[in-house]
C-alpha cells in the first residue's frame, strides 16, 4: 500500500499531500533540481515543501546567484 500523508508546508503553512510511498506521483516529482538548488533549499528546510514553495525557492536561488554574479562582475571594475 502506498503511503500518502497530509503535510503542512514549513514555509507557507499550506497543507499538501506528500506521496512518499509513491514518489513518482508526488507533487514534488514535477520539478527538477540541480545539486546547488537542492543544497540551497536544504540549508533552510529539512522537510518537504509544497510545489509552490519548491518553485519559489528554485527561483529565489537563481535570483540570488544572479545578484551575486552582478556584484562580482561589477565589483571587479
Amino acid at each position: 500500500m502506498s503511503k500518502h500523508e497530509q503535510k503542512l508546508c514549513p514555509r507557507c503553512d499550506h497543507i499538501f499531500e506528500c506521496k512518499v510511498g509513491d514518489i513518482s506521483h508526488c507533487q514534488c516529482s514535477g520539478i527538477q533540481f540541480t545539486e546547488a538548488e537542492y543544497a540551497f533549499i536544504l540549508k533552510q528546510y529539512t522537510d518537504c515543501l509544497c510545489i509552490n514553495c519548491l518553485t519559489d525557492m528554485k527561483q529565489q536561488f537563481h535570483q540570488q546567484a544572479f545578484a551575486q554574479q552582478i556584484k562580482t562582475d561589477f565589483g571587479n571594475r
